[in-house]
Order: structure tokens, then sequence, then C-alpha cells
């Protein structure tokens, strides 16, 4: 496959737009043409996604501040001016794009673009009304007539407000296709490394072998029926990518999903409890002789696992509709529980244990499952909060510690609670190092 964008430096703006929870893939796609690639992030986008996750994806420190500078002292969007092909701003907000039609420089992005002669290529993500106002409207053409910035327009579909209109922001094979076509044939601008942006070490997570569970069980009532949650695997499919991101092997054992798996991780489909227990033994509790199998740095337990099952199994054939069925349901075992109990005869320190406490009034219940179970971390989040949990794009969590800290995060993307999470498991993991 040839790599369209190699020897390339994009530096990518990122504005504070719900969309910019994208910002990672559109990363990976520009690396995947060969590009090398550096955000920079206004001081909003910074609440829709971690600087951390796009240091690791990047390999380049993340400027968020008009005064702060490199590491060896230059001015970090001055740098990124003179020695990027292209500048891309993906997601654009209408305020950016007003502040950016006037010349007010009041943020990296911003001041990036008033100090190159590269070319700009704008992707736009808000509210529908918000694209269509004049004001919008105008501040648009300005770019395109006045500067010469070339627009990847947005797309029609459903906005983070609720409502479907154009808005969104546009495929990210478009916006990178409309990236190259910018730059043409042009050379590269700046081919000595040594007046690029610096490089930064590998991700926190570097060397780290983490282990996933996502989604929810089910378990059979007949040869077609199954009892069933509502768990779509968003959570914990965002804390495998998240953890990928940041350098971590990553195993993810799925169960029933509802989005589409990541790359660049291990897979492992367990789709009953006990099929997901199997699957989790394998992973966490090699047999005492298994030498070759590398230890685990962290569990995070994400998957909603089924509290009951038929009981006696399920009938062999289906169930035909007609008078009323009972069906009697025993409780299923406690996964989480067992594995904590069996790793704590096994140097319970080597593996760290996060926990999921996802139920109405979640917290009073996360303090006792993260003392019952023997737990480094749970993470609570209360499933009854509107626009939150199960089946939502977003959520909001308390990540609390067995030394009693509280991390509080959201409403946000999940991507965004995974690195929050992320944060306190890879300090935890430095902390037991230095031990």
């Amino acid at each position: 496959m040839s790599q369209r964008l190699a020897g390339r430096l994009i530096v990518l703006g990122i504005t504070g737009s719900i969309a910019a929870y994208k910002s990672p893939e559109i990363v990976r796609a520009l690396r995947a043409e060969g590009a090398e690639v550096q955000a920079l992030l206004t001081p909003a986008a910074t609440r829709f996604v971690s600087p951390l996750t796009l240091r690791t994806l990047t390999g380049h420190a993340v400027d968020a501040d008009l005064l702060d500078l490199l590491p060896d002292g230059r001015i970090g969007h001055i740098v990124a001016a003179d020695s990027a092909d292209a500048i891309l701003v993906a997601p654009a907000t209408a305020q950016w794009i007003g502040a950016m039609a006037n010349g007010l420089s009041g943020d990296v992005v911003t001041a990036a673009c008033l100090a190159t002669a590269a070319p700009v290529v704008v992707a736009p993500a808000m509210d529908g009304d918000m694209w269509g106002h004049a004001a919008t409207q105008s501040n648009v053409a300005r770019l395109q007539e006045a500067f010469g910035y070339v627009l990847v327009a947005p797309e029609q579909g459903l906005l983070a407000s609720g409502s479907t209109g154009i808005g969104r922001l546009a495929d990210t094979t478009t916006i990178v296709d409309a990236v190259i076509a910018a730059i043409g044939v042009a050379p590269v601008r700046e081919p000595n490394a040594e007046r690029r942006p610096p490089t930064v070490p590998a991700g926190d997570l570097s060397g780290r072998r983490i282990v996933v569970s996502a989604g929810g069980t089910e378990e059979s009532i007949d040869a077609v029926r199954i009892l069933a949650n509502r768990s779509s695997g968003r959570q914990g499919i965002a804390l495998a990518e998240a953890a990928r991101d940041r350098g971590a092997e990553v195993i993810l054992i799925a169960a029933r999903v509802s989005v589409p798996l990541p790359d660049g991780v291990t897979i492992v489909r367990a789709m009953s409890v006990d099929a997901l227990n199997t699957a989790l033994r394998a992973a966490l509790l090699p047999p005492p002789l298994g030498a070759a199998v590398a230890p685990v740095d962290a569990y995070l337990a994400t998957a909603a696992v089924s509290d009951f099952r038929v009981a006696g199994g399920p009938a062999a054939e289906k169930l035909r509709r007609g008078d009323e069925i009972t069906l009697r349901l025993s409780p299923t075992p406690d996964l989480l529980g067992g594995i904590a109990h069996e790793l704590g005869a096994r140097a319970r320190r080597s593996t760290l244990l996060v926990g999921f406490s996802a139920e109405a009034s979640a917290t009073p219940r996360a303090h006792e499952k993260l003392q019952s179970k023997d737990l480094d971390l749970i993470v609570a989040n209360d499933v009854t909060a509107p626009g939150i949990g199960f089946e939502s794009p977003e959520n909001a969590a308390e990540i609390i510690g067995a030394d009693g800290a509280v991390t509080r995060v959201g409403p946000a993307p999940k991507r965004v609670v995974a690195d929050a999470i992320l944060d306190r498991v890879a300090a935890l993991l430095t902390s037991r190092a230095g031990e």
C-alpha cells in the first residue's frame, strides 16, 4: 500500500467540539498514509480528548497553551507553523471559524494558522442551525475566498443535540483525501527533523499487558431466546482502544456488543457467563507451570455479567406461545470476586483489578464492592441518569481507589472517561514499580 503522505508533517488542530473524540481516528489515518502528526488543541478541546492520548498516538508533545514552550525552548505553535506541510483543523467549531476569519489569535490553533504558509484544511462540526446561520456562512466564505483555505464540508447525520441535520464532521477518509489534495506535489517544507516538533517517549502503558472484558453476557432460555442486558460494550471497547493507543498489549474479551470491535488488540469472544469465566481464567490465571505466559498488569472488568440464568439449563426446543410460562432463575457465579480470590493466593499484587458498578445510586454499592472483592479501583456510574451509561456514547463516573481517592469525570465521551480511568491505572502501576 502506497503511503501518500510519506515524509510529510501534518499539524492537526483540534477545537472544542464533541466531535473531537474522533481525533485519534484521524491521527491513525494520517499516520497510515505515512505522515508525521503533531496535535494542537484549543483549551476547550482538552475537555473532549486527552492530550496524553494524542501525545501517545502522535509521538509528539501536544501544544495547548500559547505561552508553553517546547522542551528545547522553542515556541511550539511557531515551530508547527514553519514546518507543517499542511495544517488540518478538525473538528472546527463555529467559534473557532469566527475567530480565524477575523484573525483573533487567542489559541494555538489560530496562531499557527496565522503564522503558516502551508495549506490549511478546515473540517467544521457543529449544530445544524449553527452551521446554516448567516454569520457562520460568511466566516466560512472568508476563509475560503480571502485566505484560500480548503473546506471539507460537514455531512448530514445525527448531531450531538439529538437532532438530525447538516453539521456532522466529515468522514475521516474524506478529510485525509482533502489534505493530500491540498499538498499536491509540493516539496516537503521542512525535511530537517531537528527543525520539526521534537518527538517524545512512548506511551505510559508501553510494555504493559492489559485485559479488558466488554459487552453484556447472554444466557439461553431455549433454542432461540436469551436473557441479556442493555450493555453496548462501548465503554469497554473505548478502554481497549485507549490502552492500545497508550502502548499496551491489549486482550479484549468481548461478549455481546453493538459497536465495532477495534483493530490492534487480541480479541476473544465469550458470549455466556461460563464462556467469559473460561476466557478470563485462561488470560489471568494461567497454570502454575505456564511460565511462558506473560503476566497481566491490569484487568478492567467492564463486561456486564448476567446475574441470573435459567435454573436447570435452557429448554432444548423453542418454547411455544400459548399458556403462561414461569422461568425459574438461579444466580450466576461472581466472576470478578472469584478471580480476585484466586489472584490473592497467587501473588495478588502482580495484577491490578478494576471493577465497575453500574446501577442506580452506584457510589454506595461501589464502596462495598471495592472492599468485598479486594479491588484496586472501582468505577461507579448511575445507569438511571439520562443521557449517559448503557447504549449512550457518553458516560459520567466516579473512579474510587482502595486508598479512598476519588476522581470524577464526565459527562463526557466514553473515550475521555476511558483515559481518565487509565490515568489512575498507569499511576498505580508506576507507584507499584517503585515499591
